[in-house]
């Protein structure tokens, strides 16, 4: 009986311990985010600039970019297969995109999507 206590108390431990790790690994930043902007703004923008824009995607464009629309402008954005996160977007949902705005000279500004939120 000894023995099987012993155990019971040491498997207890382990479990307590591992609860307070399961614990911490919930932990994260608490704290201001970066605010929604709309395609117009966005559009002026810095490049590497993080930005969130809430509207619908309205077609593919190949080459994993899409045409995004806000109702104050239309801006491409790329979302790479991974990012979807198994995500099912139609034109009409409304979706909540986060990455940062790309810019290269020779094209308009994209934005580079790292998350794609499905808000309806």
């Amino acid at each position: 009986m000894k023995k099987f206590l012993a155990v019971l108390a040491l498997a207890l431990t382990f479990v307590a311990a591992g609860n307070a790790v399961a614990k911490k690994a919930k932990g994260g930043f608490q704290g201001p985010t970066t605010a929604s902007a709309s395609v117009a703004e966005a559009l002026k923008m810095d490049d590497d600039t993080p930005v969130v824009l809430r509207g619908k995607i309205e077609k593919s464009l190949g080459d994993e970019k899409y045409q995004f629309n806000d109702g104050t402008g239309v801006i491409v954005v790329e979302i790479d297969d991974d990012e979807w996160n198994g995500v099912v977007v139609k034109p009409e949902n409304t979706v909540e995109l986060r990455g940062e705005i790309d810019k290269d000279m020779m094209q308009a500004p994209e934005v580079d999507v790292e998350t794609v939120i499905l808000v309806d």
